[in-house]
């Protein structure tokens, strides 16, 4: 088995040379990052020295290109912000540069983040290491392809709807979406304000609890934030009593079978399994995409080519200037949702639809209050199928939002969510995810530590680990 990377010499005077060589080279066919500059990111951490007793001190890290990273651009992979540069760095960044983490690129993704492959990118194509002809997954493709490839030890995704774990699960990787304000949000330009949060990719379980143990925290800046010191676990992590989706729940071949897998490894690890539907999964992928069209209108109206983002060659008056910028600048797909949440909005449709949407949105969280009243954790799927082939061999559109099922409820009800590698099938990563009670993500990590013993992965063929053979961290 190919032994851990020391990641601290990657970018320690001796090694920076070759990692840049190594990553430069193998993101040539993976395409995950669209920008890639580590000795900038060195000069992004703090003045002050950092502690070298800190765990993530010298460790190049990816950031997804919808958060902000000061001195780096901020394209949300669209080309109305395709020359952007950020002035400063969002909250979650700034607390693992303060921890001593290097920041060595900006990730590509799904523009502004609606997608599920990183093929709706207008700034470049990512590639899963696994499979150079099937998609990465999305909407943080880039990550979960630049960790699994690897590039770098962890990475930052955003999550609206499953855009952590999507990923992951197509990758191989771990993807954690956190309990909704325990991370900030202030430096993530916002797509859907109240769905959305910060996640972390990574392929090993300690560095997505460090990662994640260091973002976590009540902001000023960010007044949907709580401080989660205030929210204690009554089960303190432990984990007895499992609850795993049943019914009818159209799952591939490949993917069904390691479901069924985990089931039996958690029975073999002694865990009491309790079968449990949830009534309102069907009504989920209606009320999210209404609700993220919805906020995704409002809060995409600020780019208009005026102040910033894509302008124009020419324009006769300012109106023309915001129709020619927005017509330009956005993607097929990101005009599609604005189109689709205004209409939702508009006076005399609120009640029909978007009013409608917040009340499925209720009754789905009174379901997981009852699932969580009876188990400790939850097992489900994460997506229907494997990762799947770039264009007209893949997925359409529809089909994809369809599929966000799974992964959708844990962002209408805010709960944390672990996207979980359980092996390969066909050449490709299988996986699943647990969701668990709000705050309450050391019981993920607890889940995941136990199965990973019971589960083996192994590498992507074309991406042995970087610098393999020396001795690294655990």
């Amino acid at each position: 088995m190919t032994q851990q990377i020391n990641w601290k010499e990657t970018l320690a005077d001796g090694g920076q040379k070759a990692y840049i060589a190594e990553v430069k080279k193998r993101d040539a066919l993976v395409g995950s990052f669209l920008e890639f500059d580590p000795p900038r990111g060195k000069m992004a951490r703090p003045q002050a020295e950092v502690q070298t007793t800190e765990e993530l001190a010298g460790i190049p890290f990816a950031i997804k290109d919808n958060i902000a990273l000061r001195n780096f651009k901020l394209t949300c992979g669209s080309k109305m912000l395709a020359h952007f540069v950020s002035p400063y760095s969002a909250t979650a960044v700034e607390k693992i540069l303060a921890a001593g983490g290097i920041p060595v690129g900006k990730t590509n993704m799904d523009e502004f983040g609606m997608g599920s492959s990183t093929d709706t990118s207008a700034l470049g194509t990512t590639s899963n290491p696994w499979d150079l002809t099937k998609v990465a997954g999305g909407s943080s493709g880039g990550s979960a392809a630049a960790v699994a490839a690897g590039l770098v030890p962890f990475a930052l995704g955003t999550d609206t709807g499953g855009s952590v774990r999507q990923p992951a699960n197509f990758c191989g990787v771990y993807g954690l979406k956190p309990t909704y304000g325990a991370v900030s949000r202030y430096g993530l330009v916002a797509y859907a304000s109240s769905l959305e949060t910060i996640g972390v990719v990574a392929r090993e379980i300690p560095y997505l609890e460090k990662v994640f143990n260091t973002i976590r925290d009540q902001d000023e800046k960010d007044n949907t934030t709580a401080d989660w010191r205030d929210f204690s676990d009554p089960k303190e992590g432990e984990v007895t009593k499992i609850g795993v989706l049943t019914g009818s729940l159209g799952l591939d071949p490949g993917v069904a079978e390691a479901y069924a897998q985990v089931r039996q490894e958690l029975l073999a690890l002694g865990y009491e399994i309790v079968e449990m539907q949830l009534p309102m999964l069907d009504y989920a992928v209606p009320a999210y995409y209404t609700i993220a069209t919805a906020e995704a209108s409002a809060n995409l109206a600020r780019f208009n080519g005026i102040r910033y983002g894509h302008r124009p060659v020419y324009s006769e008056n300012p109106e023309e200037l915001v129709q020619k910028s927005r017509d330009e600048g956005f993607g097929a797909e990101v005009k599609l949702r604005i189109l689709l949440g205004t209409y939702v909005l508009r006076s005399g449709f609120q009640d029909q639809f978007y009013l409608r949407a917040q009340k499925i949105r209720t009754a789905l969280v009174r379901d997981f209050d009852k699932v969580f009243s009876q188990v400790d954790g939850f097992l489900l799927p994460v997506f229907p199928t494997q990762a799947f082939s770039h264009g007209d061999g893949g997925l359409d559109p529809f089909q994809q939002k369809v599929a966000d099922k799974f992964t959708t409820t844990a962002n209408l009800t805010g709960l944390p969510a672990l996207a979980i590698p359980t092996g390969v099938s066909g050449g490709l990563p299988t996986g699943v995810q647990f969701m668990a009670p709000a705050f309450c993500e050391d019981r993920l990590f607890g889940l995941a530590r136990r199965l990973k013993s019971n589960l083996t992965l192994g590498e992507p063929p074309e991406f042995p680990a970087l610098y393999a053979g020396q001795e690294g961290r655990s």
